[in-house]
């Protein structure tokens, strides 16, 4: 008998209300290439940690909220990078859209590459998504390697594709002082966004200090250390800037 597939998670939370639309249980999967400056979650970079988990047994947990979720709701995959484990989403994501369920993918976009056989899976994982909220973490690729310690070369290129096929798109962006918050980069950001014809939320995420412990339990060096949060006013004109309520397609879904 074949081994069921598996997938690496790192943890789950029961009732998300900021990944996606409506109340959500969010699965957060285990292994990311990235390493984020202003990352919280730096315990879920370890590629092959966490709980090892069939997709029935997390679809199952999640179906127990699902009175819930009411019109909007459903799952949302995170990590990490949930895209690192695309075969196991696939999975995961077919049997859920047999139960009805609304799943969101939320990702950094890193894996994504026109190569088989990625390209085809990706496509795959499409048929059975829903909706994707892509972090652009830096418009420009220089600043988003040091940023990130890579390019963003296949983040751009993810966008571009997903706005071709007309997948929804919730651009998700994290205002950092001294590293993102420049009116230069997110003017530059706001005119790559108008290119695409998919985007159904800009949302900034105002950078903040809650996952600094993890760091300093890990013994893992901080990088942001001595910048605050950004002020209400930056985090204002960043709105204002990338034109976030041009963007209203989220209320229709």
């Amino acid at each position: 008998m074949t081994e069921p597939l598996k997938g690496f998670v790192h943890s789950t939370e029961s009732f998300g209300s900021v990944d996606g639309p409506g109340i959500r249980f969010i699965i957060f999967m285990q292994g990311c290439r990235m390493r984020c400056q202003f990352c919280h979650n730096p315990d879920t970079w370890n590629i092959g940690g966490g709980n090892e988990m069939t997709s029935d047994e997390l679809l199952n947990m999640a179906l127990q909220y699902k009175p819930f979720w009411g019109q909007k709701g459903g799952i949302t995959v995170s990590g990490g990078e949930p895209l690192l484990q695309i075969d196991f989403l696939i999975e995961l994501f077919t049997k859920a859209k047999a139960q009805g369920v609304h799943t969101t993918l939320d990702t950094c976009g890193l894996p994504f590459t026109y190569d088989e056989p990625f390209f085809s899976q990706f496509n795959k994982l499409l048929a059975v998504t829903d909706l994707i909220l892509l972090d652009i973490k830096h418009i420009d690729s220089g600043k988003h390697k040091e940023l990130t310690m890579w390019p963003n070369e296949s983040i751009i290129e993810l966008a571009k594709y997903l706005s071709e096929i007309n997948q929804p798109v919730w651009i998700r962006h994290v205002l950092i002082p001294e590293r993102t918050d420049y009116d230069d980069f997110l003017i530059r950001l706001d005119a790559f966004l108008k290119t695409l014809k998919n985007i159904v939320k800009v949302e900034i995420l105002p950078y903040h200090k809650m996952g600094v412990y993890k760091w300093e339990t890990l013994g893992i060096p901080y990088q942001l250390e001595g910048i605050d949060p950004p002020t209400a006013e930056r985090v204002e004109n960043a709105r204002k800037l990338l034109h976030t309520e041009d963007y209203k397609g989220y209320l229709d879904l």
